[in-house]
């Protein structure tokens, strides 16, 4: 089990509200635990890892998996979207519930959902992103008008990554 797919199951226990979850293959244990909603607000959960066999690590601030967690792109994507948002108040982040693939269009040869100058309102669809071979429609949970498209389609995108900044009307 990779780095991912665990972090795709902390989001599904967070999402369904399990206070835990335990998986067993051979000789690897997985258990998380929600300690609370507090704690899931902020996509926060506890794991247990054991294993006979080192596992990968979670990402810290000392560990060299966290440079390779977050690629160089993504981190200055994120960082210009904090910055546009700090210039502008009135500036809203569409982020992405999920890892996976974003792509602007419902297919190869459809317009993309939203372009920027489009207005949407909360539940519009604008974007969609692959996860594990299923396709996720994205919707707005803002209302405003799209000033920016933070994502190249097709790009890796990362949870509460920033996709679109929003001015709010």
């Amino acid at each position: 089990m990779d780095f991912n797919q665990i972090q795709e199951l902390i989001r599904m226990v967070s999402k369904h509200k399990l206070s835990e979850f335990s998986l067993k293959q051979g000789d690897f244990k997985l258990t998380i635990r929600n300690q609370g909603a507090a704690a899931i607000e902020g996509g926060v959960a506890p794991i247990v890892v054991t294993s006979p066999q080192p596992l990968i690590a979670l990402p810290s601030t000392s560990a060299p998996m966290a440079a390779a967690a977050t690629p160089a792109p993504q981190a200055k994507a994120e960082a210009a979207a904090a910055l546009a948002a700090s210039e502008d108040a009135k500036l809203l982040a569409i982020k992405s519930p999920m890892v996976g693939t974003f792509y602007r269009s419902g297919g190869p040869d459809k317009p993309p959902f939203v372009k920027i100058g489009d207005t949407v309102d909360i539940g519009s669809k604008v974007c969609i992103i692959e996860a594990m071979k299923l396709f996720n429609e994205i919707d707005s949970e803002v209302k405003g008008k799209i000033v920016k498209i933070l994502v190249e389609d097709a790009s890796p995108v990362e949870y509460d990554q920033p996709l679109f900044m929003v001015e709010a009307l």
